[in-house]
């Protein structure tokens, strides 16, 4: 290696100074530095220090040892952890320069993780590690327990991850209770039911049927088969306990973007104030141009992120970006700060298929962009997840009605007819999915108890 960890810290302490100069607000900063096999490992288990045992993961990272190993893909340059402190790591094999840029963009994202209200609301960096180190335990209890076992765990841990991001959408929502909810409903039926109007007459408002289940269109999916499938207390431990990490992961997947963006553009602008040497200088220069490069045929998060963010700053001022970045996600940022101007920068355009055929279906012209801009809205984040909520569950027969909420993207069926198999696997009992196609017809898949299913 051309540095030594000495070389690191006095390069962190630089950069530190100017952190604070630049009224970033980050929770402590701690570094650890692993070579290209830990980096994969902990790629693989998405940067967690400890996490609970699945095959996906040993798949991930054969499969990205593979890729690696052929040159057919990079390694990231830097993995970090929302947590307090922040926990990041730095590849051993980088130079010193790509170390430099990476302590720098770490702290964006330190200072995004701390202050932007989906983190905020929808996570505890104080107890991130534990949790999941707690997770982990819990999982290896029960697969080392004689009762249960590993192939158990795995069929219960399979059917979770196949729906664990069907949970409430809104960070930080506050949930009412199924009892709250009647509740509320019976007041307002009482309050409008003793309301004779202006001339007397009894109003014909018929009572509301409180027994139906769920009185409302239930988003949390996993909470709703918590609370009444016909599982093991063990088997509803470890969909709870998927349920809380993918709520950790959640504010990640809704700020790609701007989270990218707001570290690509602070490691951007450290750097230009650390006055580097010259052949440092250069080399920063090439390694800032590769992170936001664009991709073709596709989006490059750190290239529009950082060109958003540098394009806010221009037109508002420094204060603003930090006002954008406490209060915006991925689909608000583009809605609200994409501009013609910046598709047209950004060479942005839209495709489609037509026939056997893609044809480019619009460009950032007059009317194109605004198309442009909300398809890329529309499809970032949870946006790219088909939205699958609880409709009713029978009482009769025990069987569950699901339904899409169709907003012109159909589900592939192949990938509906497996998740409602795995669905059904934790329900035990009847699934039923609701969708409609682009023509507008209404289709059902069928679950049944035997895992079979049937499209009407």
């Amino acid at each position: 290696m051309e540095y030594n960890v000495s070389d690191l810290e006095y390069w962190n302490e630089k950069i530190e100074k100017l952190v604070k100069e630049n009224n970033l607000n980050c929770y402590p900063q701690e570094f650890d530095i692993i070579d290209y096999n830990q980096m994969l490992s902990y790629e693989a288990y998405v940067g967690m220090p400890s996490r609970y045992p699945h095959w996906s993961y040993g798949k991930a990272y054969e499969k990205n040892k593979t890729l690696y190993s052929l040159n057919l893909t990079g390694l990231a340059y830097e993995m970090v952890i929302n947590s307090n402190p922040c926990l990041a790591y730095l590849m051993k094999d980088n130079t010193l320069l790509l170390q430099i840029l990476t302590i720098a963009h770490v702290y964006g994202h330190n200072d995004f993780f701390k202050n932007n209200r989906l983190f905020k609301d929808g996570t505890n960096a104080d107890y991130t590690v534990e949790m999941f180190k707690l997770d982990a335990d819990t999982i290896r209890s029960y697969i080392n327990d004689p009762s249960i076992g590993y192939e158990r765990v795995e069929r219960i841990l399979d059917a979770a991850h196949a729906i664990r991001f069907q949970i409430p959408r809104v960070v930080g929502e506050a949930k009412i209770s199924q009892a709250e909810l009647k509740k509320r409903i019976m007041d307002d039926y009482n309050r409008l039911n003793g309301d004779r109007g202006i001339l007397d007459a009894p109003l014909d408002i018929p009572e509301p049927d409180i027994s139906k289940v769920p009185l409302s269109p239930e988003d949390d999916v996993i909470q709703f088969i918590i609370d009444y499938g016909d599982l093991a207390d063990w088997e509803k431990t470890i969909l709870k306990i998927v349920r809380r990490e993918s709520q950790y992961f959640m504010p990640q997947i809704e700020t790609k973007i701007m989270n990218e963006g707001w570290a690509s553009f602070w490691h951007y602008t450290l750097m230009k104030e650390l006055n580097l040497p010259q052949k440092l200088h250069l080399e920063f220069l090439k390694r800032h141009n590769d992170v936001i490069a664009p991709i073709l045929g596709g989006l490059n998060p750190y290239y529009i992120g950082f060109t958003m963010f540098q394009d806010i700053e221009k037109r508002y001022g420094r204060e603003k970006i930090f006002e954008v970045r406490a209060l915006e996600r991925d689909n608000s940022f583009l809605r609200r700060y994409m501009t013609k101007e910046l598709c047209a920068e950004l060479n942005l355009f839209e495709y489609a298929k037509k026939g056997f055929d893609y044809v480019v279906a619009e460009v950032s012209d007059d009317n194109g962009w605004k198309e442009i801009r909300d398809t890329i809205a529309v499809n970032c984040g949870v946006g790219s997840i088909p939205y699958i909520r609880v409709l009713e569950l029978n009482k009769k027969d025990g069987s569950l009605t699901l339904e899409h909420i169709f907003d012109g993207r159909e589900l592939e069926s192949s990938y509906a007819k497996e998740t409602l198999k795995y669905i059904a696997e934790l329900w035990g009992r009847k699934v039923v999915l609701i969708t409609k196609t682009k023509e507008g017809s209404e289709i059902s898949f069928i679950c049944d108890e035997d895992k079979k299913v049937t499209v009407k």
